[in-house]
This record gives structure tokens, C-alpha cells and sequence, in this order.
């Protein structure tokens, strides 16, 4: 049966129940369908609005509980609403939070499943408790948050994809490069059209291309709030932002504010031209997600959506229902685990694959997403098996941060054969190596063979090893070799925040320094790790900026800060163009090598079985490495003869890697071999690298390799 309701406005809306087979907002015609789950809800209200800035909606549509419900589906189809048009959501129930439920009709909430929101600054005000009583969250609220909540819209889904489809790049073969949408393009020296936006990003495709990556791994870009940060600078007295956007609440929404069109809804035609043309440019994008939590905090936090909807349902609550399980440290938990949350977060993510292209997701924190409802680690996660074995996302790459906050860690263990894994194991002993840590070579040899101390007994190969430097969380590369301690000051937390084991060094003067020969050290000690990068077995990936020295100043937790101190100066690639030509010609090198873009373990055998060893592990003498009394300076000759790779000869390739701080003599391997220089980190540019067919020959029977370098030496299978 039709009902029929007259807005404030004049305009009639007809309802009826429709079909709630999908949930979230979907225009067809001259009508929208509408479908939201709550169990525990005892009424639900959808609120129609006509603007953006409107506090009032144009009409309130009572969802019928006979003709509006099936079990704890909520729905109804509105004639009178196409796209475009704004609502929300008013849920109520009881208000309980000793029993875990808190309901209030008075607080209006977004779609779960919304696709697009129009623009708040005041999000964060939208408590459901009442913040001036003395029983806090204990008493809720009896004003509106119309005037602070954002709006969401029907979107629209058409938009010209000119024949696009996803990259499909294998892992083995990517080249992965973290990024801020923002951070970008909205330093002033950028000099693009549409600074800090998703067309912006698209203005830096001929530079991406330069340096040659595949894939650009964008943090978080859906939609949070980036004023929820109580704390200001303590210097200046500048608000602090949320400026990373680890704190969703709109899980299909792209964040408005980074489109160039400040149009409602524009946003997610703009984010779709922006996968469109990086596609174009054979560029894959990635997305960082945040599963693990959201945006409301804990029990003091505001009301935006799931809190709301239903408290009990969505999240992890203590043995005490009133507070929250915080394994995210963010202070709260998504109840991911639960049969409802999977099939949300299943829903969302082929929402980003199928309808907006996107080829791969990193996973925030993604051991949470391992956890029961009473917050234990499972042997056999179900969320993390339907997202591996789903059939619509079984050509997209998943990349899991495999650990949280609340104690666990599961690197090397991470549930699945799928799953590749950011390797802080890598980054850490590499990190030390260089240093000039003791006994650490025997380390460096495993994380440049693809780390099968982690992965092989598992079954996981060494491309599901995602291998990094440095990235959005800690020290710049810069800042790794320039800094001995973190400077965080400026975050407003004391100097407390931020982890203490970046495992940096300065070189005699904390910061900044025009001394010479400190200088020529920490540039020679980032092409040292740049090269250990691109020449380890494993997925490499590169945060922003590394490849032309950006620094933070020391600060290693940067989330807070939406300034020029987290911004990409592009005044740096001016300034350190040897080292951008130096990092695409090292990726050059790395994708013309076959042997390094391996999906299979060393062997230690060659393809026929003999004895003959695909790599061998020498000393300076040539002899194998004894790993118990190896000094720091490693060999590494990688055997190509005879040995193919998808259907590719192998070169033979010979490593020298000194992080002694003494020169060494090397004894480089003859057998008929005739060896060219592909690098030499001590080396002032532009001798510090050479493209194909420049390179000289080493025609000696030794090579002296100068302390804290790494020297490479090819012998092509062709000349």
C-alpha cells in the first residue's frame, strides 16, 4: 500500500516497501530505494532534505514495522527522491550503555552503506550523551546534531569508463608507491591546477611514470573527520588535524574534500577519473582501509552512524557493555567477525573493485580483523577467508599491516595463502644492517631472498612479502639518517607519541647540517638502502618523497599535521634530481631482471637439480659466508645460467654489500664471466648508476668497494 507524504517544502513523496535487495541508497527512475540493518532498533525514521546547510528536513518517512521490516532489514522505496537527494537516518531504541545499547532519536545518522556525503567541519559535535552532565555518557542527549552532521546522497553510478578494467599486475612484478591524496599537490610548489585533490593526483601521472612504479597505494580516502583532534600546537597554537584519516565513518564514501568540484556528490565522478587515467597510464591504485574501527571513538565520542544504529551489533563491547574493546588503540572495535559486519565489509569491498575500479586494498591494523566477538585470535578468521577466497575479488591484490594494537603480531603468520603482508621484520633489520648493528648480515641475506624464514613453511611465496624502508608511520628516509630520536613536539602529545625503535642514526649532528662530509655519508647511506630495496626478492614499496629526501623534521608520527611539514615540496625534485634519476633507473634495473622479480624461493640448486647453486652467500675472500663471524660485508652472486623465468634468460648478477666502515677489497667471480658496473652507492651521480649500455666494464680480479657502499655487477646473457 502506498503512503503518501507532503514535504515542508510542497513536494509530495509516495512510499512503499519496494525490494531491499541491496542495503544503502539506490536511485531507479523517479525513486529511491532505501535499506539499513538494525536489530535492536524499535522504530526507524528516513529524513529527507532538499540542501546542504538545511536543519530541518524537508520530510520525516516513518519506516512501518509490519510493511518495512523483514527481520532486522529496515526499507522502503520513495517516489519523489532521485538521485541527488540528501537524507539521513533517525534510529531509536533504548538508551542503555550498561547493557550496551545506545539509541537516541534526537541525533541523526549516516548511511552505513552511503556513497557520497556532503561537507561538515563539525562532525565531532554530534554526541548522543549529554557532555555537560555529570553522568556523561551515561545521560543522553536531548538536542539535535542536524546543524553538525553531514548529509548523504544518492549517487548516481553512470560515468563514461571509456573501456577501463584493472591492471591485474602480478605481486612479483609491482612496484608499490604510498601516498597521501592531499600531501600530494597542496604544498604551493606544486604548481597544479587542482591542488590536494584526486585531479591533482592526476596531474602527477607523467612523474609517477618517470620514476616508473605500477602501483600508487593511497591512504585512506574515504571519508572521516579532520577535526577530531582535541590537541593544538603547542608553539603556535594552531588547531592540530586528523590529517592521515585513520578514523572513517563513511566506508563507501571517497572524502568530498578531496574533489576539485565542491558539487554534492561530485567527488565520486572525480575519483573515478582519477583510477581512469592512472589506469590509462598503466598506474594500478590501492587503497589503505580501515576495518578495525571507526571514526566514534569511545564511550565519550560522538554519534555518526553505527553507534546509533546499533551499538551492540556493530562493535566489540567489554565484559562491562558500557566501554568499548580498544585493540585498534582508536578507542574502539569493529565487531568484524560478526555475520553482519562481514557481509558489510564484503559489500564495501567489491563496491571499490566493481564499481569503481579500484585493483588492490592494504589492510589497517588487519589482525583485528582476525578477532572473535570476545576479542580472541582465530585459527581460521571467516572475514579474513571470504575476503581471499571471494570470487569477485580473486584478482585483487590484499595486503595486510599484520598486527594491532592490541598485542597482536602475525607477520610470517598471517591467516591464508593470499594475504601478502607488510614486512616490519624487513624494514627493521635493513634499517640496523646499515647502521652498522653487529651479526646482522646473515639477516640481510634472508630479507634480500624474499624473507622465507617468515613465509615459505607456510606456504606463502616471497612476493607476499611487502618489503619497505620507511612508511607514512615513522621517519622519512631523509629523516632516518639525519635524526638519532624523534622531535614530535609539535604534535601536542609531549614528545610521547610515536613508536622509539626507528633504528636511525645521524652521523655526528642531530638535524640538518651543511658539514660535508656528514652529508656525502647520509646521501650514500639512502642509495644504499634504496638499493637494498629494489634488489631484495619480494613486492617493494616506496612512501612519497623518499626519492627526494623529504624530511618532517624529525617527527615521526606526522598524522596530525595538515601542513607544509607533511606536504611533498616539489621544490625537492629540483633539488635532489640525482637522486630521483637514481631510485627510476634502480626500478629500471629491477624490472629488466627477472631473477629479482622471482615468485619462487632460492633453491640453492639450479633448475636441473645439480650442484650448482642458483645464489651463493661469499665473504670478501670469495669464500661462503660463515655466518657466525660474518664482519658486515656480504656477497652475493646470483647464478642465471641455464635458469628462465617466465620464458626471460637470466643475467648472471653479482651484489657487494660493505656496511663496515672500512674500505674492502672484493674477489669478484670469474668463470668466463665478463662483469659491467650497474651501480656504486660512493659514487657521486651521475656515476652512481648507469643505464643499459653505458655501463663500464670491471676488468680487474679484485674491486675495492669503499666503506658503507653497494656495488652491483651484471653479466648479461647478450652484450
Amino acid at each position: 500500500m502506498m503512503q503518501r507524504y507532503t514535504g515542508r517544502s510542497g513536494r509530495v513523496y509516495s512510499v512503499d516497501p519496494g525490494r531491499p535487495a541491496q542495503f544503502g541508497a539506490f536511485p531507479s527512475g523517479d525513486s529511491v530505494q532505501f535499506a539499513l540493518v538494525s536489530r535492536h532498533a524499535e522504530s526507524v525514521t528516513l529524513l529527507v532534505f532538499l540542501m546542504p546547510q538545511d536543519t530541518v528536513p524537508d520530510v520525516e518517512i516513518p519506516f512501518d514495522t509490519d510493511t518495512n521490516r523483514v527481520g532486522d532489514v529496515w526499507y522502503c522505496r520513495v517516489h519523489g527522491c532521485t538521485a541527488g537527494c540528501l537524507y539521513l537516518y533517525r534510529v531509536d531504541g533504548p538508551y542503555d550503555p550498561e547493557a550496551g545499547h545506545r539509541f537516541n532519536p534526537n541525533i541523526a545518522l549516516l548511511d552505513p552503506y552511503a556513497q557520497a556525503l556532503t561537507i561538515s567541519d563539525t562532525i565531532g559535535y554530534s554526541f548522543g550523551y549529554d557532555p555537560t552532565s555529570p553522568r556523561r555518557d551515561l545521560e543522553p542527549a536531548r538536542s539535535s546534531n542536524l546543524a553538525h552532521i553531514p548529509k548523504c546522497i544518492v549517487v548516481d553510478d553512470e560515468f563514461d569508463w571509456q573501456g577501463d578494467r584493472p591492471l591485474k599486475y602480478p605481486l612479483h612484478e609491482s612496484v608499490i608507491y604510498e601516498a597521501h591524496v592531499r600531501g600530494l599537490t597542496r604544498h604551493p610548489s606544486s604548481g597544479v591546477e587542482h591542488p590536494g585533490t584526486f585531479r591533482g593526483v592526476v596531474e602527477m601521472i607523467p612523474y609517477f611514470q618517470q620514476l616508473g612504479i605500477t602501483s600508487l597505494e593511497l591512504l585512506p580516502v574515504h571519508e572521516f573527520d579532520p577535526n577530531e583532534n582535541p590537541r593544538y600546537n603547542p608553539d603556535t597554537g594552531e588547531a592540530l588535524k586528523n590529517y592521515w584519516g585513520y578514523s572513517t565513518i563513511a566506508f563507501f564514501a571517497p572524502a568530498a574534500r578531496y574533489a576539485s568540484d565542491d558539487a554534492p556528490g561530485a567527488v565520486v565522478g572525480e575519483f573515478k577519473y582519477m583510477v581512469r587515467e592512472l589506469h590509462k597510464a598503466g598506474i594500478e591504485v590501492i587503497l589503505d582501509v580501515v576495518f578495525n574501527h571507526t571514526g566514534e571513538g569511545d564511550e565519550t565520542g560522538p554519534t555518526i552512524s553505527f553507534r546509533g544504529l546499533d551499538n551492540r551489533l556493530y562493535y566489540l563491547l567489554e565484559d562491562d557493555p558500557r566501554y568499548y574493546r580498544n585493540y585498534s588503540g582508536c578507542g574502539n572495535t569493529l565487531n568484524c567477525n560478526a555475520p553482519v559486519l562481514r557481509t558489510f565489509v564484503l559489500d564495501c569491498l567489491r563496491y571499490w573493485v566493481v564499481d569503481m575500479h579500484v585493483d588492490g586494498f592494504r589492510f589497517d591494523l588487519a589482525s583485528i580483523l582476525a578477532r572473535d566477538q570476545q576479542g580472541a585470535l582465530m585459527e581460521s578468521p571467516p572475514l579474513l577467508e571470504r575476503i581471499a577466497e571471494d570470487p569477485m575479488l580473486r584478482d585483487t591484490k590484499i595486503i595486510a599491516e599484520a598486527w594491532d594494537a592490541g598485542g597482536a603480531y602475525q607477520v610470517g603468520n598471517f591467516p591464508g595463502t593470499r594475504w601478502a603482508e607488510w614486512n616490519d621484520r624487513y624494514r627493521d633489520d635493513v634499517r640496523r644492517y646499515w647502521r652498522g648493528d653487529p651479526n646482522l648480515t646473515g639477516a640481510l641475506a634472508t630479507r634480500l631472498s624474499g624473507s622465507a624464514d617468515l613465509y615459505h613453511a607456510g606456504g606463502k611465496k616471497p612476493f607476499h612479502s611487502i618489503n619497505f624502508l620507511t612508511s607514512h608511520d615513522g621517519f622519512t628516509l631523509n629523516d632516518l639518517v639525519t635524526y638519532s630520536h624523534k622531535h614530535n613536539e609539535m604534535n601536542g602529545e609531549g614528545g610521547h607519541d610515536g613508536h622509539n625503535g626507528e633504528y636511525s642514526y645521524n652521523y655526528g649532528v642531530e638535524g640538518e647540517t651543511l658539514v660535508p662530509s656528514i652529508e656525502a655519508l647520509r646521501r650514500r647511506q639512502i642509495r644504499n638502502m634504496l638499493a637494498t630495496l629494489f634488489l631484495s626478492v619480494g613486492t617493494p614499496m616506496l612512501p612519497a618523497g623518499d626519492e627526494m629526501r623529504r624530511s618532517q623534521q624529525g617527527n615521526n608520527n606526522a598524522y596530525c599535521q595538515d601542513n607544509e611539514l607533511s606536504w611533498l615540496d616539489h621544490g625537492l625534485m629540483n633539488r635532489h634530481a640525482a637522486l630521483i634519476r637514481f631510485v627510476s633507473e634502480l626500478i629500471r634495473f629491477r624490472k629488466s631482471q627477472p631473477i629479482l622479480l622471482r615468485e619462487e624461493f632460492f633453491t640453492g640448486l639450479d633448475s636441473s637439480g645439480s650442484a650448482r647453486s642458483d645464489v651463493s652467500w661469499l665473504d670478501a675472500q670469495g669464500r661462503p659466508v660463515d655466518w657466525r663471524t660474518a664482519d658486515g660485508c656480504l656477497c652475493v652472486l646470483i647464478d642465471g645460467t641455464e635458469l628462465e623465468i617466465a620464458g626471460r634468460p637470466s643475467d648472471d648478477l653479482f651484489f657487494v654489500f660493505n656496511a663496515t666502515a672500512i674500505d674492502r677489497d672484493v674477489l669478484v667471480p670469474q668463470a668466463n664471466r665478463s662483469w659491467q658496473i650497474v651501480l656504486d652507492t660512493a659514487a657521486e651521480p651521475p656515476a652512481d648508476i648507469f643505464s643499459h649500455g653505458q655501463r663500464p666494464v670491471c676488468t680487474g680480479r679484485t674491486y675495492r668497494v669503499p666503506a658503507r657502499s653497494t656495488i652491483v655487477f651484471i653479466d648479461p646473457v647478450t652484450p
